[in-house]
């Protein structure tokens, strides 16, 4: 590691220290546009070896700045809570549909077709843990005009949006869970932005709307996936996705353990066997998601029936 132990690695080794982390592996990498990057992976001390996370950066970017090292410190202490769950790269849906997150090209590149735009290409598994094989190659994409509100165009400072918006996506029913394809566009657009008060809205939800999503999330992420271990509530990315805050998700929880549904440690919950014994409500509710964002057919059309 001679030339990658640069300025980028050694600033990037004490961030990650001060946030908990540790850095497992550096190496030379490079975008989907051929721009070298540099890879890092990030795991917890002593933690699950096959446990890390990925962080892909610019090789010539300097976060190093006041502008700058806050809001990476700051995704760095959320990815050291997202390894404490048993699945950091997994999420799910309000509609109830278990998502992974994988082969994310960062940083984002300037599109080839002309367009004015800046893309980013990864992929999403359906995660629920059978063998469907069913998942969204994804090809996002910001505005160059958009892009003037984001610190930087690389991925600890639109991770979190881009993930936001590719679940609002799914929500929609604009993207397909398909076994191959194409990839699929998730537009970012302004819209998921208030200039006003400075922060991305994705959807507005209620109380009933964010309890369902935090059953859903313990019952797929912890109770499925992860071996009953405990998955962390008062994640900021899903308060973004529901348009909540972190207290408010921590405050449902609390109710929803009172209720005999979580079991609850501080900022992180496991079920019961009382959640568990809803796995055909879980299941049910997966299934009417994933029809939803099948394309719909008139059959009268199909069987030339209908007047034209």
């Amino acid at each position: 590691m001679t030339e990658l132990k640069s300025s980028l690695v050694t600033a990037l080794d004490e961030a990650a220290a001060k946030a908990g982390l540790t850095v497992v592996s550096v190496a030379q990498s490079s975008g989907s546009d051929g721009r070298p990057t540099t890879a890092i992976q990030l795991a917890l001390p002593g933690g699950d070896a096959g446990r890390s996370l990925k962080l892909e950066l610019s090789d010539t970017f300097e976060f190093d700045k006041p502008h700058l090292l806050p809001e990476l410190a700051s995704h760095l202490a959320e990815e050291a809570r997202r390894l404490r769950n048993p699945r950091p790269e997994c999420c799910v849906t309000l509609g109830g549909i278990p998502l992974a997150f994988g082969a994310f090209e960062w940083p984002f590149h300037r599109s080839t077709s002309g367009a004015d735009t800046y893309i980013v290409h990864g992929e999403v598994q359906l995660a629920d843990g059978g063998m469907r094989g069913l998942h969204v190659k994804i090809a996002a994409s910001v505005t160059v005009t958009f892009a003037e509100i984001i610190p930087a165009m690389e991925q600890p400072y639109s991770e979190s949006f881009v993930y936001n918006a590719i679940r609002k996506t799914i929500d929609m029913g604009q993207l397909e869970f398909l076994k191959s394809g194409n990839r699929q566009p998730v537009p970012v657009t302004t819209r998921y932005y208030s200039r006003w008060q400075k922060k991305f809205i994705f959807t507005e939800t209620d109380d009933k709307a964010r309890l369902a999503y935090l059953l859903s999330k313990v019952y797929w992420l912890s109770g499925v996936l992860g071996a009953n271990q405990p998955v962390w509530i008062a994640d900021p990315r899903d308060a973004q996705y529901l348009n909540t805050t972190e207290a408010d998700l921590l405050r449902m929880a609390g109710s929803e353990a009172g209720q005999g549904l979580l079991a609850l440690d501080g900022e992180f919950a496991a079920p019961t066997p009382a959640l568990m014994a809803r796995a055909d409500e879980f299941r049910a509710t997966l299934e009417a998601s994933l029809n939803f964002t099948k394309p719909q057919f008139n059959e009268s059309m199909r069987a030339g029936k209908a007047n034209m």
